[in-house]
């Protein structure tokens, strides 16, 4: 059967196959685990594996809710150990299993009748951006961007203020969706958002400049945890130059940093050993061989769990 290669499929599937995996092992003392694609409070079952993608997923973890979750971008795990941004204040006991490929940037797009080619200029010149971004209220997205403004000077209130608008709606920018259709309506002048391969040549189609971030906005945003991304003109021709912005990659496996060696053990066996059943962005079985080794499509920003780390040496991956 052909699934198709969604990221809540992979998700779902990532949870799904170490969940039957585990469960399979004669040596493993329980014979259910608990698969969730969201949290409902507490419960006692005595394995929970939670396919999530947001900071619900960490909470979860963090506080014995879950076993194991999953979360993008991989910054948002950092940030979570560092106890920054959202998590200011509270760090979070979490350990890497491995990271799932998936390269990405945010991307902050605007009219080009703006004149602006630099994030910190919509503060500026005081911009009232009619501005969309993604509907789902957790993707961490939302939290990036609070953090982005903060640290270009300015807010999201602010661009109200100036007689903007900042709309919650719909998906992410598919060049047919309707973010599109709303921007040849005029109903909206700018999409900040991710899944840049999806949307920026159609962007630059309808007229849209790309803003990068100033240096000093993305060296206090590296102090938080944050990773710097480039959107390259050898991938986008048309750009004019390359665009510094924050990188939006990796889907980091995650467990707490207490989780006993024998279970995370078991954890990784079950990847490696269902790694054809599950899809992922690219083609083939899921490249575990990968996904713990440093790389654009799987960058390591929080350590491995001790016993991660030995299981993938000794299948000869570190």
């Amino acid at each position: 059967m052909e699934f198709e290669t969604l990221p809540m499929t992979t998700r779902s599937r990532v949870v799904l196959e170490i969940a039957s995996e585990l469960v399979a092992d004669k040596s493993y003392p329980y014979t259910q685990a608990r698969v969730q694609l969201r949290t409902q409070g507490k419960y006692d079952w005595p394995v929970t594996l939670f396919g999530s993608s947001t900071k619900e997923g960490i909470f979860a973890v963090a506080s014995g809710e879950a076993d194991l979750s999953i979360v993008n971008p991989a910054a948002t795990l950092k940030l979570a150990v560092n106890g920054a941004g959202v998590f200011k204040g509270a760090p979070q006991p979490l350990k890497a299993i491995a990271v799932i490929p998936s390269y990405d940037n945010y991307v902050f797009a605007v009219r080009k009748e703006f004149g602006i080619t630099r994030f910190e200029e919509i503060a500026e010149k005081r911009l009232p951006l009619k501005l969309s971004l993604r509907g789902q209220p957790d993707h961490a997205l939302h939290d990036m961007l609070d953090d982005i403004v903060a640290a270009a000077g300015f807010s999201l209130a602010d661009i109200e203020k100036w007689g903007g608008q900042v709309r919650k709606e719909h998906l992410l920018p598919w060049p047919n969706g309707e973010k599109f259709k709303q921007l040849k309506r005029g109903e909206i002048d700018s999409i900040f958002d991710e899944a840049a391969n999806v949307w920026i040549d159609p962007a630059l189609d309808e007229g849209m400049t790309l803003l990068s971030l100033a240096e000093s906005t993305v060296q206090k945003l590296e102090t938080m945890g944050y990773k710097r991304g480039v959107i390259l003109k050898q991938d986008y021709p048309r750009l004019p130059q390359d665009i510094l912005t924050l990188d939006f990659s990796g889907w980091p496996i995650f467990v707490r940093a207490n989780a006993p060696d024998d279970f995370v053990t078991k954890i990784c066996a079950a990847l490696d050993a269902r790694k054809h059943l599950i899809p992922w962005q690219g083609e083939g079985p899921l490249p575990v061989h990968r996904m713990c080794v440093e790389g654009p499509e799987t960058p390591q920003l929080v350590e491995l769990h001790p016993a991660a780390k030995e299981f993938w040496k000794k299948q000869g991956y570190l």
